[in-house]
């Protein structure tokens, strides 16, 4: 059994501390626990490491760190980025400040200069730093959403965004060729920093955030008259927003602010959820009591890392608190951004939305209408921010927005991931400007509803775990490659992009050609009545997730036909 071989190379092994070989020495009668924790090597994956905290080679912990920072060090060298530095924040999750630390005197011990804030900081404030500061590479010690027992190390690179093609393979490859922890390099902070090599950053750094952040607020007339009339309830969730969120929305006028004191400071532990995850209704339990204590307006989380959020707006009509989801929050904001740039004339005609092939086709609507150019890329917001690349280098398009279904946007192209801290104040913002209109968020929403159609977007995944789910994945995939379905409930299915091949069938005539469309294990067909559904295995959990969207002519409408498809697409995987 090659874990427990593993498992007493550590306990021998001069290169592993006696604190560590202690905790191996806790577990010694606990064969589960040295199988996980033994039984591989805690991969670096496209976008860095994540994992549980704990003792062994399939955890996170000093050694795993350490080598993923040697990789990246040996990689930053070969590429002669040195003296352009790496920025470096974490959260407020166990560990996250000692592997920041450890992380940067690593780089430090290879030549390397690293900015290290001096507390805990939003994902979205790091990548803006990469690129204020012009940093080579940029490392976020967080594992964002997951539950506690969880951290994890993600890698950006000089644009700002995590790590992708060919950037990801090479730091990979760097990262495996380290065989002993030996090879990684050390260094005293009294020394890195005698050196000029280690720097702390801190308020600058804020101070130059929140100017940008201002930058592309749209009404800050509106936001100081009404902003006090706004009341907002919001929650860090224990994590790393509290500092920045509060100081924008005071800073702009929003000063009926009021945080779940529950909630408010950083605690790793996260006591009062289960996961904090905004896109869990539960994360908001407190949040919800104290808004109708106070009946708030809006009732905002963020995430630890402060890159996602989540939404609930009062219904003024029954004073029930209405869940939108990733796809609401994101075209609120999309539909905020564009009529009013539309209407103070600041709509360039070459701007861009960007989204995710599994985000709500409202978005396509409301580009057609105000002349904007919407994109699609595939999941996940290094796709985003490779596209904004894309932009840079033809000297094409400006990104206004963009935005994915798993409750994650960014505005403009400064900061390239999601932005948790900029999505509250412009949903505050937008919450001013209706509040003066007479109107709520949720009005809004029922507005553009009715203007572009019902848009209802579901996600159902199925669990199939081993080898033999593994299998039943790959069959059935390859099944509705080969015998598409030609309609789904009883509507046709119009077109089928499989972009393993990059090849588009035309149901209607069977006529199949190719397009240039970015290479994934994915399947999205595409309906008559602008329905589509999408089909995509998980990459890291044994999983399938089937997306798709339907549109209704009402609420009813779009419950109705969303049961119709649900029911459908269960029948075609045979659950």
């Amino acid at each position: 059994m090659d874990y427990l071989k593993r498992y007493q190379e550590w306990l021998e092994s001069d290169e592993i501390d006696e604190e560590t070989k202690e905790e191996l020495r806790k577990i010694k009668n606990d064969e589960t626990e040295i199988k996980d924790s033994f039984y591989k090597d805690l991969e670096f994956g496209t976008a860095g490491l994540r994992g549980i905290v704990g003792v062994g080679t399939n955890r996170m912990n000093k050694y795993t760190v350490g080598k993923a920072t040697q990789g990246l060090a040996n990689y930053i060298v070969k590429n002669n980025g040195q003296d352009k530095g790496v920025a470096i924040a974490y959260d407020s999750r166990n560990m996250s400040q000692e592997f920041s630390k450890l992380a940067a005197l690593i780089l430090n011990a290879n030549g390397i200069k690293t900015y290290r804030f001096e507390s805990l900081r939003p994902t979205p404030e790091l990548s803006y730093t990469v690129r204020e500061l012009g940093c080579i590479s940029g490392i976020v010690i967080t594992a964002s959403h997951n539950p506690p027992k969880y951290n994890g190390y993600k890698v950006y690179w000089e644009d700002g965004a995590q790590i992708s093609a060919p950037v990801d393979a090479g730091i990979t490859e760097e990262v495996n060729a380290i065989k002993n922890y030996s090879d990684i390099k050390e260094i005293t902070e009294e020394e890195a920093t005698e050196k000029g090599l280690y720097n702390t950053i801190g308020e600058e750094i804020d101070n130059k955030y929140i100017e940008y952040l201002k930058s592309i607020a749209l009404n800050k007339e509106i936001d100081k008259e009404y902003g006090k009339d706004i009341k907002i309830v919001y929650t860090p969730l224990h994590g790393t927003g509290k500092k920045l969120a509060l100081r924008i929305l005071n800073e702009l006028g929003f000063t009926n602010v009021h945080i779940v004191k529950e909630q408010a400071e950083p605690d790793g532990r996260f006591p009062t959820v289960s996961y904090p995850n905004p896109e869990d209704p539960a994360a908001f339990e407190l949040a919800l009591k104290l808004a109708k204590e106070i009946q708030a307006d809006i009732v905002v989380a963020n995430d630890p890392d402060a890159d996602r959020i989540g939404l609930h707006v009062r219904d003024s009509k029954t004073g029930d608190y209405i869940l939108f989801n990733g796809n609401m929050i994101g075209l609120t904001v999309a539909d905020y951004l564009i009529n009013q740039k539309r209407e103070k004339g600041l709509l360039d005609k070459n701007v861009a939305l960007i989204k995710t092939i599994v985000s709500s086709n409202m978005a396509d609507r409301i580009c057609e209408e105000n002349g904007v150019k919407l994109f699609e890329v595939l999941t996940g917001f290094k796709n985003v921010a490779a596209k904004i690349r894309e932009f840079e280098k033809e000297n094409s398009y400006k990104c206004i927005m963009g935005y994915e279904e798993s409750y994650g946007c960014l505005v403009g192209d400064r900061v390239r991931d999601k932005d948790g801290i900029a999505a509250l104040m412009l949903l505050s913002e937008a919450a001013a400007l209706y509040k003066k209109q007479g109107l709520t968020l949720w009005d809004n929403m029922q507005n553009m509803y009715k203007k572009y159609g019902y848009y209802k977007e579901s996600q159902i995944a199925i669990v199939l775990e081993g080898a033999e789910g593994a299998q039943k994945i790959k069959d059935m995939m390859e099944d509705i490659r080969n015998n598409p379905p030609k309609e789904i409930g009883k509507y046709k299915v119009l077109k089928l992009r499989d972009y393993s091949n990059g090849k588009i069938k035309d149901c209607i005539t069977g006529e199949t050609y190719n397009e240039d469309l970015p290479k994934s294990n994915v399947i999205y067909f595409e309906l008559e009545n602008d329905f589509w559904g999408c089909i995509r295995p998980s990459g890291t959990e044994p999983k399938c997730k089937f997306y798709f969207s339907i549109k209704g002519s009402d609420a009813d409408d779009a419950a109705s036909k969303t049961e119709v498809f649900h029911k459908a697409m269960m029948e075609i995987i045979g659950e």
